[in-house]
């Protein structure tokens, strides 16, 4: 396992979030195995969307939602509490072992362009989160 930084940074009504300030509040919670910042856009603004890879045995449950949330809100702020929280079987790799923001942030921009799959570690992932966003309604269209 590589540990780093995340550059990303998402912008929730005007204000500045590093992904890696949601990362270090999530991966403090035992039920989460891995996990994964995008945003989305919704008119004209930008909401934060977290996947979550769950460890083996857990549930995304009303209860761990709820201590997500408050774990984020506590130690970040309000503004970096998630609009969406989705379960999903795997976060996407490049092969030097940096997560994928930015394959995941076009999915939810509505881009259907192919990834550079072959970057991946693992690629297959993005094919279970696509549909784990489709399932959870987010995708455009």
């Amino acid at each position: 396992m590589i540990y780093g930084r995340s550059d990303a940074t998402l912008n929730p009504g005007g204000v500045r979030i590093g992904t890696a300030e949601i990362y270090r509040q999530v991966e403090t919670i035992e039920a989460v195995a891995d996990s994964l910042v995008v945003g989305r856009p919704v008119d004209g603004d930008v909401e934060v969307v977290l996947l979550v890879t769950l460890a083996a045995g857990q549930a995304l449950d009303e209860a761990l939602l709820k201590q997500l949330r408050q774990r984020i809100r506590q130690h970040a702020s309000p503004r970096h509490v998630p609009a969406h929280i989705v379960a999903v079987p795997a976060v996407p790799y490049t092969r030097s072992g940096k997560k994928v923001e930015l394959a995941v942030a076009r999915m939810l921009q509505g881009d259907t362009k192919a990834e550079n799959r072959s970057a991946l570690s693992n690629p297959e992932s993005l094919d279970a989160i696509r549909d784990a966003l489709d399932e959870a309604r987010l995708l455009p269209g």
